[in-house]
């Protein structure tokens, strides 16, 4: 919204402008780069190593050592490149050693690129700090015959020294590792990145100029400008109290744009007894949400996790429940079809596995695949946890959830913009 200080008739616009921040703490930028694929080569160390001595192990393996049992030996490829092997282990923990200062306050981004001789296996990066307690700072899912990229990262709480180890609960097989890197950050630069991206993805220059009706330049004009709504899709869960509490309703419609049902909406709470649907709640909250502008996610048509199946979902046969979760999604999508913005098709799918257990293995990706068939114009999603903020959840990791999307696009072939659902945990 534009307003003219100077007199005359103008063309008005309706614009939205941003204005950059203005100040910048001086810093390394931060290497957002990151990769899922697996290389022949492994790529250089990210912030050529940070603090990290001979991160590339063009010396050998000096500044390196043995931790725990086994041994360790320089390995070279046919290319020429040279890596560090760790062999002959005997406990998951049993790897290279490298250690370090660590400043209280201070953020570090940790890479390293890894691999096994055998088959495939997580591998972890693990902080032992000097009074012994062990902070795993990431984990990749490691293959044979190429280099998986381990990115992570710990905050130091305190001021101390300690030890990088590698981690592989396979002590059969050996821990192959090059181009290591740990960047330090202030919590200030961290901020100042952050700034940073903010201004080069969601802002942008706006040139304004004044004219008169004829074409005529207006000199010395001025304006101001007000933010009347905002569109970044900054959102929060709802609950049923929202349908009576004027509080809580003054509180959301301000706030958030986007909402996601906490149950309401869940397959527990619509059909609680067998055969009586009941959306009387999910209507009224989808009512109130679109009297006040605000766009609803679909969660859940299915929840993976066993605890949360109602009794009686529990004890059908798998052709009973075959039949039921049919009825349940063509009811539940159909219904809410035009009215939501995404779908929840198969909520912590990497977690859990009760209707692959009960249906066979490919059972999400023919509900994706169906849920489509149903509403083709909404985009369906993979909803998880703990899939980048909690480095000591194996089951997410990354590579995890992109293999399972794999399966789940091969299969049913349509679902797209896959997105992640984060909860707070350890970095």
């Amino acid at each position: 919204m534009m307003k003219m200080i100077a007199g005359g008739w103008l063309l008005v616009l309706h614009i939205s402008i941003f204005l950059p921040s203005v100040c910048r703490i001086h810093a390394v930028s931060y290497d957002y780069s990151a990769t899922t694929e697996c290389l022949i080569e492994p790529q250089r160390a990210q912030y050529g190593g940070g603090i990290i001595t001979n991160p590339d192990f063009t010396h050998g393996i000096q500044g390196w050592t043995v931790f725990g049992q086994g041994a360790v030996k320089e390995g070279i490829s046919n290319s020429g490149n040279r890596y560090i092997v760790a062999h002959g282990r005997s406990h998951p923990l049993d790897s290279i050693s490298q250690q370090v200062q660590l400043e209280k306050g201070k953020l570090y981004s940790f890479s390293a690129w890894v691999q096994i001789n055998g088959g495939r296996g997580n591998v972890a990066a693990v902080f032992k700090m000097s009074h012994g307690e062990l902070v795993r700072g990431g984990h990749v899912t490691a293959r044979n015959g190429c280099w998986s990229l381990l990115k992570g990262g710990v905050y130091a709480n305190i001021s101390s020294r300690a030890e990088i180890l590698f981690e592989s609960k396979n002590t059969e097989a050996e821990i192959w590792v090059d181009n290591v890197s740990l960047q330090p950050f202030t919590m200030e630069q961290w901020r100042s990145h952050q700034d940073e991206s903010i201004d080069k993805e969601r802002l942008g220059k706006v040139r304004f100029e004044a004219r008169y009706a004829n074409g005529t330049a207006i000199e010395g004009a001025g304006f101001s400008i007000k933010q009347t709504k905002s569109d970044f899709p900054f959102g929060c869960s709802m609950n049923y109290h929202i349908l009576s509490s004027t509080d809580y309703q003054n509180w959301f419609v301000p706030r958030f744009r986007y909402t996601t049902f906490t149950n309401e909406m869940k397959w527990s709470s619509t059909e609680k007894i067998q055969g009586q649907e009941n959306y009387t709640v999910a209507d009224a909250m989808v009512s109130f949400a679109q009297q006040n502008s605000i766009s609803i996610r679909g969660h859940n048509i299915f929840w993976a996790n066993e605890n949360f199946q109602s009794e009686w979902v529990k004890n059908l046969t798998p052709d009973e429940l075959r039949k039921a979760a049919e009825q349940r999604i063509e009811s539940v999508v159909s219904k809410y079809k035009g009215k939501v913005i995404a779908w929840d098709v198969m909520n912590e799918n990497l977690h859990y596995h009760f209707f692959e257990d009960k249906l066979g293995e490919n059972a999400s990706a023919e509900y994706y695949a169906r849920a489509y068939q149903l509403d083709p114009s909404t985009t369906m999603f993979m909803n998880e946890y703990n899939t980048i903020e909690d480095s000591r959840d194996e089951k997410a990791n990354p590579l995890n959830y992109m293999t399972k999307l794999d399966e789940i696009f091969v299969i049913s072939w349509k679902p797209r913009n896959i997105s992640r659902h984060w909860f707070a945990g350890p970095f």
